[in-house]
Formats: structure tokens, C-alpha cells, sequence
């Protein structure tokens, strides 16, 4: 039950349409992949303009579904690579019901999909992560890396059991619970940290100096605890994930990208 209770403070899924693939001016299709469990996860496709260099899998943060999170890489298709973003269970057109394991399984059942569409290399892959998507993203990465030649992790936080005892501390009474409820949250050998440090494929970590929703000490534990190789961009002023819609960031992470897969 405590376990139940804690995890559903890292997911706060909406059905709201707040914006299309068409109102960015790209080509879409509607796909629905087979997750876990029986559940059937809602994704955008939209191809590159123009010959594809790559193929970048999105895996968003916790908050609405993949409406409110395409602006922040609808340039991807005009940069030249394919795009999927997709929902967790519970998301947005996605059912089942979430949970921070959950949304691993999704994570890697997306990913294994993608390798399948058609004018997909499966071997000019990039995998974007921001927030929760970032946490999750390094967990499903340890897991299958195939193909992929760079992951990106923007505003990630490095712990789960870390994150939610600092959002405690700053939400008044029911942080006298966090002795019961953060014992339920996963451990050391699952957080996003111990991931990093078992990657298999280059790294990219975001994270801006203003960030009060995951602070940016949490990008710099990643990034130290990730192998070689890996590059640090911090983003000053920056905030929670804001980095890619910024133009001087965004140039940096196309070139990144480009690199990477060719």
C-alpha cells in the first residue's frame, strides 16, 4: 500500500490535446505498440524531412503526455531524424495503470518497436530522456543498448529514494511520513545512477543550473558515474527542461546527434 502511495507522486498523467504534430508542421501517424502486460501504448510517428540520418526515441517526462512534451523536440524531424515519442501506460491514449518498473517495461517495449518501422535503421539510434523519462531512459538503455549511438538525459534525477526525500523536505506536514514511504520507492541498485554506471553507449547529460524541480547536482552524480565516453553540457540560468528549446543548446544537441550517428 505505501509502496502504491509513494510511487504516484512521480506521475501526474492528463488526456488534455495540447498540441499536434500538425500544428508543428509535421508528418505523423498514429501507432499503438503492445506493452507489458496487455497494456497498448499511444506514440507519434513522424519521419525526417528528407533522407533520415537517424532515429531518436523520446521518452518523456512525468507530467501530462506526449502533447505537452513535443515541443521540445519537434525540430528533431526538420534536423534530419526520424521521431517516436510515445505514453507510458496511463497516459494520455496509453491504458494500464503506471508504476516506476512500469514505465521501464514501456520504455523497452517502445524501443524494440522502433527498430521494426519502416526507413529505421536499427543501427543509427538515439535515445532522448528528460526528467522522469531521463531516470527511466538510463534504466531501459542498461538494459538493451542495440543500436544505440547516443543517450541523451536532460533534468534527470539521479535517485529516486534522493529526489523524493528533497521534494519532502519542502512539502510541509506529510514530510513526517518520508521514514515510512521512502523505504518503499526502489533501491540503490535500481536508481538511474547505478544504470549510468553500466552503459554501454555514449552519453550526453543536460541539466540546468536553475532547476529546482530536480536540482543539478543529481545530472552531475550521472555524469560522474557514467563511463566513458560521455560529455557534460551544463545549461546556465538553465531550467527544468528548458534546455531544448533553447536555440545555442539545441545547436549543440543537433551536432551531438548528427556525430553520433554517422
Amino acid at each position: 500500500m505505501f509502496a502504491s502511495f509513494t510511487e504516484r507522486y512521480f506521475f501526474y498523467p492528463d488526456k488534455v490535446v495540447y498540441t499536434t504534430p500538425q500544428a508543428h508542421g509535421l508528418q505523423s501517424q498514429d501507432l499503438h505498440i503492445p506493452g507489458p502486460d496487455g497494456s497498448t501504448l499511444h506514440a507519434w510517428w513522424m519521419p525526417a524531412r528528407g533522407p533520415a540520418v537517424g532515429t531518436v526515441l523520446h521518452v518523456h517526462g512525468n507530467a501530462a503526455n506526449i502533447s505537452n512534451h513535443l515541443p521540445l523536440v519537434a525540430w528533431l524531424p526538420d534536423a534530419g531524424f526520424n521521431l517516436l515519442t510515445f505514453d507510458y501506460r496511463g497516459y494520455g491514449q496509453s491504458n494500464g495503470a503506471h508504476s516506476l518498473a512500469g514505465v521501464v517495461a514501456d520504455t523497452l517495449a517502445a524501443l524494440k518497436h522502433l527498430r521494426t518501422l519502416p526507413g529505421v535503421d536499427p543501427q543509427r539510434l538515439v535515445v532522448i530522456g528528460q526528467s522522469l523519462g531521463g531516470a527511466t531512459a538510463l534504466r531501459a538503455v542498461a538494459q538493451d543498448a542495440a543500436g544505440i549511438r547516443l543517450l541523451v538525459i536532460d533534468s534527470a534525477f539521479s535517485s529516486y529514494r534522493g529526489i523524493a526525500r528533497e521534494a519532502l523536505e519542502h512539502i510541509g506536514p506529510i514530510g513526517v511520513l518520508g521514514p515510512l514511504l521512502i523505504p518503499t520507492l526502489p533501491g540503490d541498485k535500481d536508481d538511474p545512477i547505478a544504470a549510468a554506471a553500466r552503459l554501454k553507449v555514449p552519453l550526453l547529460v543536460v541539466h540546468g543550473s536553475r532547476d529546482i524541480v530536480v536540482p543539478q547536482h543529481h545530472g552531475e552524480r550521472i555524469f560522474a558515474a557514467a563511463p566513458e565516453p560521455k560529455r557534460w553540457i551544463g545549461v546556465d540560468e538553465g531550467e527544468h527542461v528548458d534546455a531544448l528549446v533553447r536555440p545555442e543548446v539545441q545547436h549543440q544537441v543537433r551536432e551531438a546527434l548528427i556525430a553520433a550517428v554517422r
